[in-house]
């Protein structure tokens, strides 16, 4: 019996149907079209772009645009292998749901929760990070930034999902009308010549200065874990399908404009920037966005750009609020998690996940305050690995539903992913190639020691799990 065939999950809830209909897990379909649109755009932007393109910048040169452009061609594989998942079966919770049902119990017990730690790891790194950008602007210690905006962020999404929508809403609205104005600046100064810059700027920095490759392919393959990095999170908007109010519309929707985001808010953004600033001026550590608007001689650059940067750092840790909670209740409804992480509020909202997940954030950052040292280093790096493997598993399962589709044993999806599963298994072979490339990089190769470790403790609690509870770890609950 596959999941999709239970319309009720343990507490008696009605549970999210095929169809998409309402009553998702006890949850409210409280976000609408406008919002999740703007989750999905907002999820492809973040401190990767605005902070880390500078690194990828001074390593790779004017290539880093061919390296997003690849990427971003394989993000958009992984997205629409989601969104035919999606389509068979909208629910909150998805990747674990969906490992669970084509992989096996231990696949989702391990997805749900390592997806879990993403997010909480994620959370302290961005909170952290918010309130340091808080200090440009004024003289406060940095926790007390940290404990407002955490308190604030767990406060709006204890309300309602549509206030979590809101937020984020806005939130991608500062990131996407910053970059597009970025890019309208960079083509006045390209095609009228105005600012200090107007007089260098050209299209042909980019293969002027020591060519498009200016250290050789292999510098611009290293760079690929970077890329991808700044791309974790766009799987979001799966979890917000048990939430969303017409997931059979809104979600192929969003996952279409995947394409387009990438090709402006990446390709486009860094060719502009890279015509009008050249790439030999970018150092690590410094935003692209802050050089370049200090090369054009706007004063107010860093300031805005400071804004930016905060906001994104405040709608990673919104996003990660929200997932954390939903993640912990998916877990525990399939008996692999503790009982009282089912409970909701009255407006349909994980009250004890969230508020358990909003805990562990404050006590990273005070980690952070009292040993900023390496072994703090060592866990933020595990974000990486762990965010992909959301990906590793999304591919996996929709190259399992696929063969069962195809063979009659399920419903065809109403979005089938294009030149699947051959693209699934393109997609799948990158990621190990990008997994490779961490392993030589002495810098990201942390994140690949730090995987075994979590992957013991799974499988120690799960067989702690299987023993006390061997119905959770025999079939899905659903």
């Amino acid at each position: 019996m596959t999941s999709a065939q239970v319309d009720q999950d343990r507490d008696g809830n009605e549970a999210v149907r095929a169809d998409g209909s309402e009553g998702g897990e006890g949850y409210q379909r409280g976000l609408g079209a406008r919002q999740i649109q703007m989750i999905a755009i907002g999820g492809a932007i973040g401190t990767g772009l605005f902070l880390g393109a500078g690194k990828g910048i001074s390593k790779a040169g004017p290539s880093l645009i061919l390296a997003y452009a690849v990427a971003g061609v394989v993000i958009f594989l992984i997205m629409r292998a989601l969104g035919e998942l999606l389509m068979y079966r909208p629910v909150s919770g998805s990747f674990s749901e969906y490992a669970r049902e084509f992989i096996g119990p231990f696949a989702g017990f391990v997805t749900g929760w390592t997806y879990w730690l993403f997010w909480v790891v994620t959370g302290i790194t961005e909170v952290t990070a918010a309130a340091s950008y808080m200090t440009y602007w004024f003289d406060i210690p940095q926790w007390v930034s940290a404990l407002i905006f955490t308190v604030v962020l767990y406060g709006a999404n204890l309300i309602s999902v549509k206030l979590f929508g809101e937020l984020e809403f806005w939130f991608s609205m500062v990131k996407v009308t910053a970059i597009i104005g970025m890019i309208l600046i960079c083509a006045g100064i390209l095609t009228i010549g105005f600012s200090d810059a107007g007089d260098t700027a050209s299209v042909a920095h980019l293969w002027n200065q020591g060519g498009f490759f200016p250290h050789g392919v292999g510098d611009t393959l290293m760079t690929l874990q970077m890329v991808m990095f700044a791309f974790l999170a766009v799987e979001l908007v799966g979890v917000t399908a048990g939430e969303s109010k017409d997931p059979k519309t809104v979600l192929p929707k969003a996952i279409n404009t995947v394409p387009w985001r990438i090709a402006v808010f990446y390709v486009g953004a860094l060719i502009m920037i890279l015509s009008v600033v050249p790439w030999t001026s970018f150092s690590p550590g410094v935003s692209p966005f802050v050089a370049a608007f200090e090369k054009m001689g706007l004063a107010a650059g860093a300031g805005i750009v400071n804004f930016v940067v905060l906001t994104a750092a405040l709608s990673s840790c919104n996003s990660g609020m929200y997932s954390t909670g939903r993640m912990l209740r998916d877990l525990a409804l399939n008996g692999q998690g503790p009982k009282f992480f089912t409970r909701l509020t009255r407006s349909g909202t994980p009250l004890v996940g969230t508020t358990v997940s909003a805990a562990l954030m404050l006590v990273g950052v005070w980690i952070n305050y009292q040993w900023p040292g390496k072994a703090f280093d060592y866990v933020v790096s595990f974000a990486t690995i762990s965010g992909m493997w959301a990906w590793i598993v999304i591919l996996v399962c929709q190259i399992r539903y696929r063969a069962k589709a195809d063979r009659g044993e399920l419903p065809q999806s109403e979005f089938r992913a294009p030149g699947a599963p051959w693209t699934s298994w393109f997609a799948l072979a990158f990621i190990g190639m990008v997994i490779v490339l961490m392993g030589i990089d002495k810098d990201a190769r942390v994140s690949l020691y730090c995987a075994p470790l979590w992957g013991l403790i799974l499988a120690v609690s799960y067989l702690v799990l299987k023993r006390r509870n061997p119905e959770a770890a025999a079939f899905s609950k659903r």
